[in-house]
């Protein structure tokens, strides 16, 4: 054993040499005392430790000579370092424990104010008049279409509903940053990335009522919204399935050299469940093209975020994976935009993952299945109704430059309502799907065990008809 040791440090010591890696390749041998060099920092070259270590990949970024670059240029006591299989590591004599948090919380990116002014020095990508107005209306659209859909539900006319009430800006500043070629994984509180890309307020409809027209074919409970079309991944009910779902999609992307990346939606909810951990480092070590959203608005639920996690939001779970992260105010259309556009040209073109944490607040219910007045105030849910209502700042600033006008505004709103209304009407009236799509798109020949499930269901259906809805074709 003593012997394998003393060999085990030659050796050790032997690949820290300043002829690096390439003399081992050449051949020569590191049992002679006078090959050893004592452990020291170097410059000269050698071949990196991820090519002895690390598995082949298409290709490679910056971030692991970043890393050699952080922790080689970190001066110790003595000044040794030391390759391990994860890169150049420092010594240091002082015992450290790392802090559970820093000092200050990380910054909030924004650029406008609570009453629309632009902050002065703001760092922000240019918007049109074409683009601002599109925003400013879609985000106007999602906002009539919660309200109208909601109370819809509430008369009974469909099963379940969810809002994005307060997190508009959010919704469509990240749709408008992206390209259409992007791939979408949402978690549920997105519909306005798919209301950009042309989702129709007809779609949505067909889909809620659960119709033939439906593009899932009523399969799917309401506000489960997809659409190939659009590059709209399906939205699944569990909790964070969809983010190493993303990193898959991403690679594809990758693989392929498409100009284009994988755009994952999660809420602070979603952090705490193992997919998001697994998702991140997953990206991480594939180094794959994909934007992770997380819409931190304080409730996950009834749990609320104090009551989730002890560190300093989301943020900084991004650089524990190795993962460029930052945080921008959700409540800031112009902020989110410019954030998430530069998320995706970093995504594609370093081929690396990026984390948004954008800070919101959830002003509707969890859902139409939860009342969030038995656990936070009225008051707080009116203040952040009014008082820091995205919708409202954004629309100062629009028309601050004279783009939109109280006559447009009304307009609008009277326009989207009345178009609601009417594909409500429609929706209710089209035929629901026939039974028969409970078992079919799965199987290009149905199994026997399929086939004799479906000749029961139409038994039972016809046994006790008085049990099933009319409206339904058997």
């Amino acid at each position: 054993m003593a012997i394998w040791l003393t060999k085990s440090r030659a050796m050790a010591q032997c690949l820290r040499q300043r002829v690096g890696l390439l003399r081992i390749l050449s051949g020569q041998s590191c049992s002679s005392p006078s090959t050893i060099f004592p452990l020291q920092q170097y410059n000269s070259p050698s071949l990196p430790s991820k090519t002895l270590f690390s598995p082949g990949r298409s290709e490679s970024t910056v971030a692991a000579n970043q890393l050699d670059s952080l922790s080689s240029s970190d001066s110790d006591d003595d000044h040794q370092v030391l390759d391990f299989p994860g890169g150049k590591v420092g010594y240091t004599s002082e015992m450290r424990f790392i802090p559970e948090s820093s000092e200050k919380r990380v910054p909030c990116f924004r650029v406008l104010d609570d009453n629309g002014e632009l902050i002065k020095g703001s760092d922000f990508q240019q918007v049109s008049k074409e683009v601002a107005v599109k925003m400013y209306s879609h985000m106007v659209t999602l906002q009539v279409m919660d309200s109208v859909l909601y109370e819809a539900q509430r008369q009974g006319r469909f099963s379940f509903y969810l809002t994005t009430i307060g997190e508009e800006a959010i919704n469509i500043g990240s749709a408008a940053a992206l390209s259409a070629d992007d791939f979408i994984l949402p978690q549920y509180r997105e519909p306005g990335v798919l209301l950009w890309r042309g989702y129709t307020l007809q779609q949505f409809a067909n889909q809620v009522f659960a119709n033939k027209a439906d593009d899932g074919k009523g399969r799917q409970m309401p506000i489960h919204y997809g659409s190939k079309k659009l590059n709209y991944i399906t939205i699944s009910s569990p909790i964070a399935t969809q983010l190493p779902q993303a990193v898959g999609v991403a690679y594809s992307l990758k693989m392929e050299k498409k100009d284009a990346c994988a755009v994952a939606y999660t809420g602070d909810g979603g952090t705490s469940e193992g997919d998001f951990h697994a998702a991140l480092n997953f990206a991480a070590v594939m180094e794959a093209p994909v934007v992770f959203i997380c819409r931190n608005n304080g409730w996950a639920i009834s749990t609320n975020i104090s009551e989730q996690f002890r560190s300093d939001g989301i943020v900084v779970k991004g650089r524990a994976y190795g993962i460029r992260s930052i945080r921008v105010d959700g409540n800031d259309a112009l902020a989110v935009y410019t954030a998430v556009q530069a998320a995706r040209e970093m995504a594609i073109s370093e081929k690396r993952p990026v984390l948004v944490e954008a800070l919101t607040y959830r002003v509707g219910h969890h859902s139409t299945s939860d009342d969030s007045t038995k656990y936070r105030t009225l008051d707080e849910i009116e203040y952040w109704k009014t008082e820091r209502s995205p919708i409202n700042r954004f629309r100062n600033w629009v028309e601050r430059q004279g783009w939109w006008s109280e006559q447009e505004e009304t307009e609008l709103r009277s326009s989207i309502k009345k178009q609601l209304l009417q594909a409500i009407q429609v929706a209710e009236k089209t035929e629901k799907p026939a039974i028969t799509e409970l078992f079919s798109d799965v199987y290009d020949v149905p199994p026997s065990n399929l086939a004799e499930q479906e000749k029961q269901l139409k038994e039972i259906i016809q046994t006790y008809p008085q049990d099933y809805p009319t409206d339904v074709p058997v």
